[in-house]
Parts: C-alpha cells; sequence; structure tokens
C-alpha cells in the first residue's frame, strides 16, 4: 500500500533514518526523521500561483511540539497544545534562517512547512532533527531550493567537540552551537558559550560543518530514490535598459542621499528619489511598475556596495573597522533596582534589571516536564523606535528571537543561586533603532545588572558585524548600520567578556561564506568588542556592593531535611504563620535551603530567629528572648526559639518570693530567660531572676544557697497557690530523703508519712496531684 522510501546513516554514534512514503502522502513533501527515539515529521506545501500584484516571498515554518510525545498532557486550564511557546518560535526561526536564501531571486509562490514532534526520547534534542526533516522535505518536493542543508549541534567538553550532545553534556560542558550549512559553505550559527576563544569558536563551527555534509549525503540519496519532478521557473526578463534608465534619472540622487550622516535625512532623500521614480513610471502597467520598484533596491545596493568595496567608504563615512559613538549611562532610572540608558549611534536601549524573589521565577511546561527559569530578558521594539506608525502590542518572533539571542550573552556570566538567590528579570525597550538594537540590549543589559548588584563574572559587551561581498572581493564592516544590514550580505553578531565570546549568531543572504570570511569577521569583531567594553566602562566599571533600598532583600539558611516538616507545619500552617507574623517572605527547597526576603531587614531577622528557634535545639546555661504565652498558678509559660516553650517556676521570677506570678508578667510581655535545665522528655526550666531583663545580660546569683533537708516530715511548705494546704513551710533544693520518682506515672512505694495525696482540681488540695500541663520536676521544687 505504501511506497516507503527510506535512508539510514551512523551520524555521531546513532542511526539517522529519513523515510518518505508513509505519511503525509498529500504534501508535496513529507519526511519522518528518527534519532534514536526522537521521531519529527516535517510536511512541505507550495501554492501553485502567485497573487497579483505580490513582489515578496511568503515563506511561513510553523515547529511544535507535540506533549504526547514525551508522555504528558499540557498542564494549565487548556489541555490541548495551543499558541506557539518561545521555544517553539525559536525554532521556527531556526528553520526559516537558513532555508529562505536559498529560493531564487522572484520566486513568489507561498510556503509552507510544518514540523511537528512526535516522540521525543529526552536525549536527542527534536530541533536539530526538526531542520534536518525540513531540509529533506524541501529537497523531494520539486519546489526550486537550492539545497539540501544540513544542521548539527556541537558541545565542548575537556577540551573535545561533541555533536549533538545531550542536554547534561551541554550543561557540564561550555559551548552550546547550532550550525546550517551547505555543502560548500556556513549559512546559519547559533550559540551560546562560556566565555571561549575565537579560535575555539571557530572551530566548533568547522566541525559541525563536517557533520552537516553527512546530512546533506543522506537527503540527496533520499531525494534520488524520491524526489518529485521539479518545477519549471519562468525565465527572468531582461530588464537592464529600464535599470539603466533608473540610474541615469535618480543615481546621483541616491548616491548624494547615502552620504548623509543622520538617518532621518537619509531616510527622506531616498524616498524622495524614489517617488522621482514612480512618477516617471506612472504609465507603465502595475507590473512594470514593481518592477521598477525592486530595481530602484537594486541600484541602491550596487550604489552602497561599490562604494565599500571600491574605497572602503561607509553609508555614514566610518571606515570597515570604526565604531560609532558611544555614550552609556548607569541608574538611568531612580526607582528601577539596576538601570542603564546605553547609546551607539542612532541605536538606543533603555535596560533596566528588577530583582525578585523564588515566587517570581519563570514557570515553563515543556517536553521534559515543568521547569522554573530565574533569568528572564524581555526585548521591546515599539514603532517609535524607527520613526514609523505600526502595530504596537505583543511582542512578535523578531522581538523573542532578539531577547533569546541578548540573554544568551549574558547567561553565561550570571553568578549561581547559591551566590545570587535572585530571580533577575532585565528589560530592553528599544527607544532607537538604526542597527543591533540586540546587542545594545546585551551592553545595556550587563551595566543595568551590575547597577542592581547582580555580581556577574564580567561586563558583557556585543557587536553586529556585516558583509560585503562580490566574487572574491569582500568586505567586513564593523557596527552595522540598518541600511548595510538591509544591503549586505551578512548579519553576524558576536558578544562576550575580556576572558572569551559568550554568544555568536550569523545569518546570510547569500549562498554561504568561507572559513577565511569568517575567521576574519571574528577577529574584527573581537577589537569592536573591546573597545565598547572600554567605554562602558566610564559609566560603571564594576558591579555596585549595596543593592537598590528598592530591592528585596534575601537571606539563605539552611535546615536538616528532617526538620523541613517542622517549619511548614501540617498543611503549611507554621510557614503561613511566620510570614504573616513577620511580613517577610519564606521559601523552602527539598534540599533543606530557605530563602527568606523583604525589604525591611528586621523582618527577616525574625523570620529567621523564628525558624532557628523551630530547628535548633535549645542549650541549657544560654539566653533567649521569649514571650509569655500563658501564665498559670505556679508560674508562667514562656515560647522562645520562635517554636519552643519553658517553665518559668514563680521561684525564678525574682529573687525575692513572688505571692502571684501575674504580679510580675503579663501575657504577650517579651522577657529574656535563661535555660536551667531540660529534663529527659525535653522539658523545659526556665529563669527570669538570673537575667537582666534590660540589657539581657547574665546576672549572679545573689540568692543565699540553701541547706539540704534530711527525709521525714519537712514541716509546713507554706501557701503554693492553692487553698487549705496547710502551712509547710517553704522547700528547698537538695536531698529530699530518697529518690524522686516520677509524677506522670505510678507513684507507688513508702511515701513517707505525708500519706496519700488528694485530688484537687482549680485551687487544688493539700498534696494534691500536679497539673497536667506541668512538667513533673517543677511542681515539687522548693520556692
Amino acid at each position: 500500500m505504501f511506497d516507503t522510501k527510506k535512508v539510514e546513516i551512523q551520524w555521531g554514534g546513532k542511526t539517522l533514518t529519513l523515510e518518505t512514503g508513509r505519511v503525509a502522502r498529500q504534501a508535496d513533501g513529507a519526511v519522518l526523521a528518527t534519532l534514536g527515539e526522537t521521531v519529527v515529521l516535517c510536511a512541505v506545501t507550495a501554492a501553485k500561483s502567485v497573487k497579483e500584484g505580490q513582489d515578496f516571498f511568503p515563506l511561513t515554518v510553523h515547529y511544535q511540539e507535540k506533549y504526547f510525545s514525551s508522555g504528558r498532557i499540557p498542564g494549565g486550564f487548556f489541555k490541548r497544545e495551543r499558541g506557539a511557546t518561545e521555544k517553539e518560535t525559536l525554532v521556527s526561526r531556526l528553520i526559516d534562517r537558513p532555508v529562505r536564501p536559498l529560493f531564487p531571486e522572484g520566486f513568489y509562490n507561498e510556503i509552507n512547512v510544518i514540523a511537528q514532534v512526535l516522540s521525543y526520547d529526552g536525549e536527542n534534542e527534536p530541533d536539530i532533527l526538526a531542520m534536518v526533516a525540513a531540509s529533506a522535505a524541501l529537497t523531494i518536493s520539486g519546489v526550486p531550493f537550492m539545497g539540501p542543508i544540513g544542521a548539527a549541534r556541537v558541545g565542548y567538553k575537556d577540551g573535545e567537540y561533541l555533536l549533538n550532545p545531550t542536554d547534561a553534556d551541554v550543561a557540564a560542558g561550555s559551548l552550546d552551537l547550532v550550525v546550517a550549512a551547505t555543502q560548500d559553505a556556513v549559512m546559519m550559527v547559533e550559540s551560546e558559550a562560556k566565555e571561549l576563544s575565537e579560535e575555539v569558536m571557530l572551530g566548533a563551527v568547522m566541525f559541525a560543518h563536517d557533520a552537516c555534509r553527512e546530512v546533506i549525503g543522506a537527503i540527496i540519496k533520499l531525494a534520488e530514490k524520491a524526489a518529485k519532478d521539479p518545477w519549471e521557473l519562468k525565465s527572468g526578463d531582461d530588464n537592464s535598459k529600464v535599470k539603466a534608465e533608473l540610474k541615469k534619472l535618480i543615481g546621483k540622487d541616491i548616491e548624494k542621499a547615502y552620504k548623509l550622516v543622520d538617518k532621518s535625512a537619509r531616510s527622506n532623500a531616498l524616498n524622495e528619489a524614489r517617488a522621482k521614480a514612480k512618477a516617471a513610471m506612472a504609465d507603465k502597467s502595475p507590473q512594470e511598475q514593481m518592477v521598477a520598484i525592486k530595481l530602484v533596491k537594486k541600484l541602491e545596493a550596487e550604489i552602497v556596495r561599490g562604494a565599500i568595496l571600491k574605497d572602503g567608504t561607509r553609508i555614514d563615512g566610518r571606515t570597515t573597522t570604526q565604531i560609532r559613538p558611544i555614550v552609556a549611562e548607569a541608574h538611568f532610572l531612580p526607582r528601577a533596582h539596576g538601570s542603564a540608558l546605553f547609546t551607539r549611534g542612532e541605536t538606543q536601549s533603555i535596560s533596566t534589571c528588577t530583582l525578585g524573589t523564588k515566587e517570581s521565577e519563570q514557570m515553563i511546561d515543556g517536553l521534559t516536564g515543568l521547569r522554573y527559569e530565574h533569568f528572564m530578558l524581555h526585548y521591546n521594539f515599539p514603532p517609535y523606535s524607527v520613526g514609523e506608525v505600526g502595530r504596537f502590542g505583543a511582542p512578535g518572533r523578531r522581538e523573542v528571537g532578539h531577547g533569546k539571542l541578548a540573554w544568551r550573552a549574558l547567561h553565561g556570566v550570571l553568578p549561581t543561586k547559591e551566590e545570587f538567590p535572585y530571580t533577575i528579570r532585565l528589560t530592553s525597550d528599544i527607544t532607537e533603532s538604526n542597527g543591533s538594537s540586540s546587542m545594545a540590549t546585551v551592553c545595556g543589559g550587563s551595566l543595568a545588572m551590575m547597577d542592581a548588584g547582580v555580581p556577574i563574572k564580567r561586563p558583557v559587551s556585543g557587536i553586529a558585524m556585516g558583509l560585503i561581498l562580490e566574487g572574491k572581493k569582500f568586505a567586513v564592516l564593523s557596527d552595522i548600520l540598518g541600511d548595510e544590514d538591509h544591503l549586505g550580505d551578512m548579519d553576524f553578531k558576536v558578544a562576550g567578556t575580556s576572558e572569551g565570546i559568550t554568544t555568536m549568531q550569523m545569518d546570510i543572504k547569500i549562498a554561504g561564506i568561507t572559513k577565511e570570511i569568517f575567521e576574519t569577521a571574528l577577529h574584527q569583531a573581537k577589537e569592536g568588542r573591546a573597545h565598547i567594553l572600554g567605554e562602558m566602562a566610564k559609566a560603571l566599571d564594576h558591579t555596585r556592593t549595596e543593592l537598590s533600598a528598592h530591592a528585596p532583600r534575601i537571606e539563605t539558611m539552611s535546615v536538616p531535611k528532617d526538620k523541613i516538616r517542622d517549619v511548614i507545619g501540617t498543611g503549611g500552617k507554621v510557614i503561613r504563620e511566620i510570614v504573616a507574623t513577620t511580613g517577610a517572605k519564606v521559601d523552602i527547597d527539598d534540599d533543606g535551603t530557605v530563602k527568606i526576603s523583604s525589604s525591611d531587614t528586621a523582618q527577616i531577622e525574625a523570620a529567621m530567629n523564628w525558624i532557628k528557634g523551630i530547628v535548633e535545639e535549645p542549650e541549657v546555661g544560654k539566653i533567649y528572648n521569649g514571650k509569655v504565652v500563658n501564665i498559670v498558678d505556679f508560674g508562667a509559660f514562656v515560647n522562645f526559639m520562635g517554636g519552643k516553650d519553658g517553665l518559668v517556676h514563680v521561684s525564678e521570677m525574682k529573687n525575692e518570693r513572688v505571692a502571684s506570678p501575674k504580679d510580675v508578667v503579663t501575657e504577650g510581655q517579651e522577657v529574656k530567660v535563661k535555660v536551667l535545665e531540660i529534663d529527659q522528655r525535653g522539658k523545659v526550666r526556665l529563669s527570669m531572676r538570673v537575667v537582666d531583663q534590660e540589657t539581657g545580660a547574665e546576672l549572679e546569683d545573689t540568692r543565699p544557697p540553701r541547706e539540704p533537708r534530711e527525709g521525714g516530715d519537712r514541716g509546713p511548705r507554706g501557701d503554693r497557690g492553692g487553698e487549705g494546704r496547710g502551712d509547710r513551710g517553704p522547700r528547698r533544693d537538695g536531698d529530699r530523703g530518697g529518690p524522686r520518682r516520677d509524677r506522670g506515672g505510678d507513684r507507688g512505694g513508702d511515701r513517707g508519712d505525708r500519706g496519700p495525696r488528694r485530688e484537687r482540681s482549680g485551687g487544688g488540695n493539700d498534696d494534691g496531684p500536679a497539673p497536667d500541663f506541668a512538667p513533673a520536676f517543677l511542681t515539687r521544687d522548693d520556692d
């Protein structure tokens, strides 16, 4: 029933399988790609005709992760896959960027590429497999795709490059790099690194390119078995005559416009030249007018590119290596925890850093399960930043992609959560844009974090590089303008510290670049980054030692794992009480790490002391702050260390005789107590009389020692707060005529001549039993 075609290769020690003809047979091209137990289906469909008046290439790429692929049900209210997640958006861009330049100029048929993850084994990442499947599906579909491309992920660990590393390998190493390439040249690079050298990064790209060639060979073998007939393309018309007329008409105007340094003035001059060309073509057909518009753009590119290659003159008069003027300002906003205004030429970013607690972490639900991210970077690009009227709303794919690039640049220099237990949110609001606003975000974000007191390893700067390539002649441009990006052949962004690269991203508009060009761009970028770091240091060259007064303070402590339950309490009762009473926020992890946060240090201290009181054991002879929680006839119960109770017997309240505990203390009163004794059952005996209630200092015990008594009749004990007890005289410590017995159980045996004790209720009777709430050893002590 199925005419299945399949190709298998050994790739990085695993089997890569490309299959077509069994699934999605009505698509123009469909490939099922398998690596390990990760399976991705990519289907390509193409419109057979072009809409009238269309003058652009409508390529749309959608990457979708099916939760069933990892045996999960989506979280949240809607139990189905919905709008694209951040990762899905980023992978969609990852597929789009290297394939888009490989369609011929003038091809405007709409193409839809849909890649879906059907199985995920938790080891082989589906993004690389989706890129391979998309390339294979386009290659066999018959559309005019000048591929195929291959894709590979590279890690770097212990001085060795790793092909398609696992998540664990990436985490343990210092590189996560993705490359897409044709047989002859690199098309796209995306990476995150931990301050690696230019030589290591270049080696990783070349290593990935070799791996891409293996995949390309497999795709070609599949195409030889299953490719559909190629589409017949309409031959391009010879527009050289029209182009020559336009050059004669507005060529000089364009040259003058591109000599204007100010972007607005240059834009106005170019618009006047374009309007002049449009007026000259007013009597032509709509199709001819559309062709003329494209020819004007080509004419602009030729003029700009020719001037750069001929004499090195750029649009704004700079040399190929010169950086635009930079103005960096730290602490730009008074209430933000950290802020910076970074301006480079006509590109500007307001960057802010906000510090939060654990509850501010971002919850991410994906194929690998629920996880939490404590570092976020959000990039915003309002239309006014380029002087335009446009949509202002939720971030699009471009904003997500630029934000993630800056995130990768800064992620590698962050302190660990143990070193700095804050949730960090960076925002970059682009207020002006004329080239590389993502790299302005990196520079501004680095300054904002230092202003906020985040102890990053080193400052990070970023730069965007461009390329003009004509045959074998090329020029690499540092710190490109927006127009140089549009009219050039490459957008190459590099960010890093003084010690090495933290991220590298490259997009190519031609059929790839060589190793020589790549190496030149890397070393030129290094010089530019060093210059930018120097300008940033003029604003702030170190991390501030003090956090903003408006930022929450977080203190970390550890409790034994067997005490976590005590801190939380039944149903969270204890931890809720701590939060409600102290005003501090308390988070406790499974390993016993407790984070306490508040903008008021007194609240943090109160919560820490409370928790210490729960988990620590009291020490005999040590003085503690406490609170009277209950007053009884024979003394007062005091809560101390947050979670411990002890009894201050009436005899331990003052050196002189106290008739009633209520004469000395009241419920809720703060007192200072010394631990006198802890019995085997954990009952605590406390004293107030040996502690200075003002200073908390220990006092000398001035009470005269009392002679020990012998057993037998001890005489009257005096009034002990009950009725009808008779005058028995004061009780003294010391030998009481025999061993003391546990008062909590059977008191059988010889009790002397005191006779049986009677039960007492309320005020009590002579020799009645001790109250249930009183420690046994306290009810018989002398007063």
